[in-house]
């Protein structure tokens, strides 16, 4: 599956932190998504934690045209085909399973699925995988745990999430295998409780300058 491996980081375009969003109100996903790539952060990932989370996906899809939303928290091809067909425009998984895998092989939408093992990453190589999501970030080990994963693992790189926070991101960002981080500090739900977007904006643009 060598087109995931080369789909998402060029679909990313260098973004260094990737927004991960939980949608409690509808209403929140379309002023929330353009507050973002107004940013500087287009790529966002929405995850499949709430009751509103396809069809918010569906909605940014199709009303905020800067945006390039993805869905996380996909657990199985059902959910894999759902997100999919809602508008995701890549899938986020925080394991990798056969029943993913093969989802991703008839898909053009790219899978950014979790390993933290040698041998998940290993099982995810051989599946013809270089990007991987890192999680739990922070509880399995964070920058030590990839410092010692670039040398025998030379050729996978990460978007390590859980964790990952405004302080400790361009720690993460400075690592040679290191793509990008996924977290929510950027959105707070304070801020999109009280529709300040103009303040997530300032967060995002922020956010966009990290690493660079």
């Amino acid at each position: 599956m060598p087109s995931m491996t080369e789909k998402l980081p060029s679909l990313l375009n260098g973004q260094p932190v990737i927004p991960v969003l939980k949608i409690a109100n509808l209403a929140d996903a379309v002023p929330l998504a353009r507050a973002l790539a107004r940013g500087g952060l287009p790529a966002i990932e929405i995850t499949l934690r709430t009751a509103d989370a396809l069809e918010a996906i569906r909605l940014v899809a199709s009303e905020v045209e800067d945006a390039i939303v993805g869905a996380g928290t996909i657990l199985d091809a059902r959910q894999f085909g759902e997100a999919a067909a809602a508008g995701s425009k890549f899938i986020v998984s925080p394991g990798i399973t056969r029943e993913l895998l093969a989802a991703a092989k008839d898909s053009d939408v790219p899978l950014l699925p979790g390993a933290i093992t040698p041998g998940e990453i290993m099982a995810a190589r051989e599946a013809g995988l270089r990007f991987l999501k890192f999680f739990p970030a922070e509880q399995s080990g964070g920058i030590a745990s990839l410092k010692a994963f670039a040398s025998p693992l030379a050729d996978v790189q990460f978007c390590p999430t859980g964790g990952i926070t405004g302080k400790n991101a361009a720690d993460y960002l400075s690592l040679p295998n290191v793509i990008c981080v996924g977290g929510s500090w950027v959105a707070p739900d304070d801020l999109v409780k009280a529709g300040r977007w103009d303040e997530i904006e300032a967060l995002a643009r922020a956010a966009s300058k990290l690493g660079r």
